[in-house]
């Protein structure tokens, strides 16, 4: 299958060097991105060179493209990648929450669309969870100050993150709420709530905390079958935003299209 991804940003260049590197059944069509120069000489250092497309142009040459890069951009991205009957991998998901649309527009196309784990853990067992009776889920984020500079919270709210000195509850609200707030920042919410009990119901809290160098999150899920606890401590990448667990994971997510064996739901 040939792969085109959108945005080379932290996430998009690292799945380019791993698709580069082989992933069997899986080739990389190209790339596309804001700033072309830049992404032309990026893609040309790879041992494979692939080419910069255009959007339409990278749709056309991919049977599977994946969204490396906004929310924004994803309102473009979709419909085009669907409407072509593409399989579409998107990392921003919070910029999926209300778009029953674009899932109907995936069924009408026989296509689909598919959600990294990207920088949580735990997204099995709360599948697992939805067939029988979930009460309630709940999650926190903890991130260095830098983490969340340019959050459109942050601006309304006129935050001075480089004032806080200790741990710091900036937001609480549902996982709608936090997804407008924090678009960049909390796709990890997203992602619980599209696998859980929707993200209206889904509740987070969002702390500054300026002590500790590592993106942590604590996810409690409660219902029929128990009680699920999930605590993740991630080491961003060059992006303060982005934890190196989102790329990964979105690699191992790559490498099981074509796998023989499949772990896990």
């Amino acid at each position: 299958m040939d792969v085109g991804i959108v945005g080379l940003g932290a996430i998009g260049r690292q799945l380019c060097r791993a698709l580069d590197d082989g992933i069997p059944g899986l080739r990389l069509a190209g790339a596309t991105a804001r700033d072309r120069a830049k992404a032309t000489d990026f893609l040309k250092s790879l041992g494979s060179p692939a080419p910069f497309l255009s959007l339409d142009e990278l749709i056309a040459a991919s049977g599977l493209v994946v969204e490396a890069s906004t929310q924004q951009h994803l309102q473009e991205i979709a419909p085009k990648t669907l409407r072509a009957g593409r399989d579409l991998v998107v990392l921003s998901c919070g910029g999926l929450l209300g778009r029953q649309d674009w899932v109907d527009l995936a069924a009408a196309n026989r296509c689909r669309i598919i959600v990294p784990s990207a920088a949580i853990a735990g997204l099995d067992g709360v599948k697992g969870a939805r067939v029988g009776a979930i009460t309630s889920v709940t999650m926190e984020s903890r991130k260095p100050p830098r983490g969340l500079a340019g959050a459109p919270w942050i601006e309304q709210q006129k935050i001075d993150l480089d004032a806080i000195t200790q741990e710091t509850l900036i937001f609480e609200g549902s996982a709608t709420e936090a997804c407008r707030a924090f678009p960049a920042n909390v796709n990890v919410v997203a992602a619980l709530s599209l696998a859980g009990i929707g993200p209206e119901k889904t509740r987070i809290k969002i702390f500054a905390a300026p002590e500790f160098p590592l993106n942590r999150h604590r996810i409690v899920v409660q219902g029929e079958f128990g009680r699920l606890v999930v605590e993740v401590e991630n080491v961003p990448s060059e992006n303060p935003r982005t934890g190196k667990l989102s790329y990964l994971s979105t690699i191992a997510l790559l490498r099981e299209l074509g796998a023989p064996l499949r772990v896990g739901t």
